[in-house]
């Protein structure tokens, strides 16, 4: 028996008071943890705990295949939200390739989780600050075997069946190349000789006796990668901003100290909240040591090159800070100006009344 995770996320808000969220939706929502094979851990967690809401629904179906009634979502603080859905596959791993293709054609899914979380958004508006669900999403398949049918060896299961699931990953039917397939399937890691993690760019597969916080971890790699790239695009906005603010200050408004004041103060600005963002991201996960989930999550995290975006993104904050500085000193360079024609102009008006009063 195979099932399939669904998983869309959207970037909803600029912020959400989750202790607020959980108060007003009660029982119906928890804190989301980490364990592993049974274990609580300390050394892979959330600050703060996202917030998970299970909700019902009527059935859905996408293919042949009907999607369980229970929809997980999760919100988090920084302003991101989850869906994850769970869509049951009896037979071994063709069908589960076959529902991979049914789901990438169908825009049914995602348009249910984008009205889920306009819902909940609506139901919370008091713990929500700026909502505004955006069509700028991430969505990622998680496929999932509880154990391999043969021999139960999950390392020797794949590469047999490596072809199969290269095709699942990417959402092919057909037959692909060696290289592809290695491509696909090349990043991998399991705990035990039963269960096994591969992770792509757009799908993973687990085979794992107990996978709940394999896939909690992928997916909230996925959140990760829409924030920052969400964070991307409004710093490429913030860096347009700031070099119109720059390239203005070259007419008249360099002679008037106010306004180059009120353009350094929206280049600070838009600094300070892009800065803050990424550092609530960063933050968002702590990771310590070498723990079996936290080395999924950094194979997730280079896989997704995470590392490479956290880098652009620094460089960008790092341009809009050299921008501000250049503003900054031109400003004191013209309050400095203006300080000496002020004491020039006071000199020569003490001179020429000094003139007048001995012409008289």
């Amino acid at each position: 028996m195979g099932e399939v995770h669904p998983v869309f996320v959207f970037e909803v808000a600029q912020g959400i008071d989750l202790d607020r969220v959980e108060r007003v939706l009660g029982a119906g929502s928890a804190r989301q943890t980490f364990r592993h094979r049974g274990r609580a851990t300390s050394l892979f967690q959330y600050r703060p705990a996202p917030l998970r809401v299970s909700q019902e629904q009527a059935a859905l179906t996408v293919g042949a295949w009907t999607i369980d009634p229970v929809v997980d979502l999760v919100l988090y603080d920084f302003g991101a939200a989850s869906v994850a859905y769970r869509l049951p596959v009896s037979g071994g791993l063709e069908p589960l390739r076959a529902a991979a293709v049914a789901l990438r054609a169908s825009d049914q899914l995602r348009r249910d989780a984008q009205a889920r979380v306009e819902a909940l958004l609506r139901s919370v508006a008091v713990a929500v600050q700026q909502p505004r669900v955006l069509e700028f999403t991430e969505d990622y398949l998680i496929f999932g075997m509880r154990e391999a049918p043969e021999h139960g060896d999950a390392e020797r299961f794949t590469r047999d069946h490596a072809g199969i699931v290269a095709g699942m990953l990417r959402g092919e039917d057909g037959p692909m190349s060696e290289a592809e397939i290695r491509n696909a399937t090349e990043v991998r890691i399991g705990f035990g000789p039963g269960d096994i993690t591969i992770v792509d760019w757009d799908a993973a597969f687990v085979l794992d006796p107990d996978p709940e916080d394999v896939r909690s971890v992928l997916e909230f790699a996925n959140v990760q990668l829409l924030e920052m790239r969400w964070l991307d695009l409004q710093l490429d906005q913030a860096l347009e901003r700031s070099y119109q603010l720059l390239a203005r200050g070259r007419g008249w408004r360099a002679l008037v100290p106010r306004a180059v004041t009120a353009d350094l103060n929206q280049v600070a600005n838009l600094q300070l909240e892009s800065a803050v963002m990424l550092e609530r991201l960063s933050n968002a996960l702590k990771v310590f040591g070498e723990e079996y989930l936290a080395r999924i999550y950094r194979l997730a995290a280079g896989r997704f090159e995470l590392g490479a975006m956290d880098a652009a993104l620094t460089r960008k904050l790092a341009t809009i800070e050299s921008i501000y500085q250049k503003l900054s000193d031109r400003a004191n360079t013209l309050r400095m100006e203006v300080l000496e024609w002020v004491v020039i102009i006071l000199i020569a008006t003490e001179i020429v009344l000094g003139l007048v009063r001995h012409g008289r």
